[in-house]
């Protein structure tokens, strides 16, 4: 068995609908502002709201080879520059070996895939590119992260659904428990602002085409986000050595499977409330040391009904709840590591953000949902959780520093 241990966060980088950075992307989710905008990329279909990156730049695109990535290898790369910039990382001078990657993700490169088919189904197959392949497949944002700062450690890429991101965490530091590495890079990104998925989850009956408004009387679905969010991992022992500062700790992780349907999470949230309770049990801690949870909230009138019941059981002392999607959209596959992203902020800031969208509270949730402007609060831990298609859940247990 793993020993389980603490993770120190040392860095975190975000790429999202409200910006290109972690700054930008905190001030948008403290102020409950929606980024959720019609999209001329969808114009005709029956939902065209999205929840769009704008124009990305950073050093770490300049370099040979970047123009040919799909958006998501492009998010996933600019997230973890920008984390590795933060906890003082220059890969021109570790040891590789002792580096991880592991990514999250639920779609792989769909834009590359969708222009792909087109081009084939309408100019032969002598006009599709070489580049297709190395851009659609799901490990390609792993392989790219590990090839541009020179990971030689354990990579890989984990597909979990809207789950991915957490689970990517969670592997991420038994990756560092068991001693594979010093230093883990988790990346969660995803690009599938796509037409054929957008139309794909509007059959499934997902999509909103009036905006996210998580645990809301009129929530009636998600809007489709796309974007990344990265975080760089420590053993403690290797970031005291160098003097870094830790942002926060990830002390608890656990995994769970629904077994009930292939969308839709059992009525009773049986398989996500083993998730949370194991997860503190990994972290030695008991509901009532929880004082800040971070909601998955999908806006969707099951999803939040079946979660919001989930809390008030697990957590009968009541503490904050908040969701962002609401402000960044749904991102699938990178959520789970965009939100852990904003706990740690939330953490080290001593601040629950609002849940935007969330006007009428449903009656029927009876938890504490933070609305309005953002609430001071100082926590000590806070939980993250994230539930996916599959019936896949997966909950990381953040801590002050």
């Amino acid at each position: 068995m793993i020993p389980r241990s603490e993770a120190v966060v040392t860095g975190l980088g975000l790429v999202t609908a409200a910006g290109c950075d972690r700054e930008a992307t905190w001030s948008a989710v403290l102020a409950g502002r929606t980024t959720a905008a019609p999209d001329p990329a969808l114009h005709g279909l029956p939902v065209s709201l999205s929840c769009r990156v704008p124009a990305l730049d950073h050093p770490v695109l300049r370099r040979r080879g970047s123009a040919r990535l799909d958006p998501v290898d492009r998010f996933g790369l600019v997230a973890t520059a920008q984390a590795l910039e933060q906890a003082g990382l220059d890969p021109r001078e570790w040891d590789g070996s002792r580096v991880a990657v592991v990514t999250g993700g639920g779609l792989g490169g769909v834009l590359t895939q969708e222009k792909a088919l087109a081009r084939l189904e309408e100019q032969g197959p002598d006009f599709v590119s070489p580049y297709f392949l190395p851009g659609y497949l799901i490990n390609m944002a792993c392989a790219n992260i590990a090839l541009r700062f020179g990971v030689t450690g354990p990579t890989l890429s984990v597909s979990t659904a809207c789950a991915s991101g957490t689970t990517a965490l969670g592997i991420a530091r038994d990756l560092l428990a068991a001693g594979r590495c010093d230093i883990a890079l988790v990346c969660g990104a995803d690009a599938a602002v796509t037409r054929l998925v957008v139309t794909g989850f509007t059959q499934l009956g997902a999509l909103s085409g009036t905006g996210s408004r998580p645990f809301d009387t009129t929530r009636d679905g998600f809007v489709i986000a796309e974007g990344a969010g990265a975080l760089v991992l420590e053993r403690p022992e290797h970031a005291a050595a160098r003097a870094a500062r830790p942002l926060a700790r990830l002390v608890g992780y656990a995994a769970s499977t629904d077994a009930h349907h292939l969308v839709a999470p059992h009525p009773e949230g049986r398989g996500a409330e083993q998730a949370v309770r194991a997860a503190l049990a990994d972290a030695g801690l008991g509901p009532e040391d929880v004082s800040h949870v971070n909601a998955h909230g999908t806006s969707t009138r099951q999803n939040d009904a079946v979660e919001a019941a989930l809390i008030r059981r697990v957590f009968p002392h009541g503490p904050p709840v908040t969701s962002a999607k609401g402000t960044l959209g749904h991102t699938l596959g990178a959520a789970g590591v965009i939100e852990a992203a904003l706990t740690v902020l939330a953490l080290t800031e001593d601040t629950v953000p609002p849940t935007a969208g969330l006007t009428y509270p449903d009656p029927a949730m009876d938890i504490d949902l933070v609305t309005g402007p953002a609430r001071t609060h100082k926590s000590e831990a806070a939980v993250s959780h994230s539930f996916g298609f599959g019936g896949h859940n997966a909950v990381a247990v953040l801590a002050r520093a």
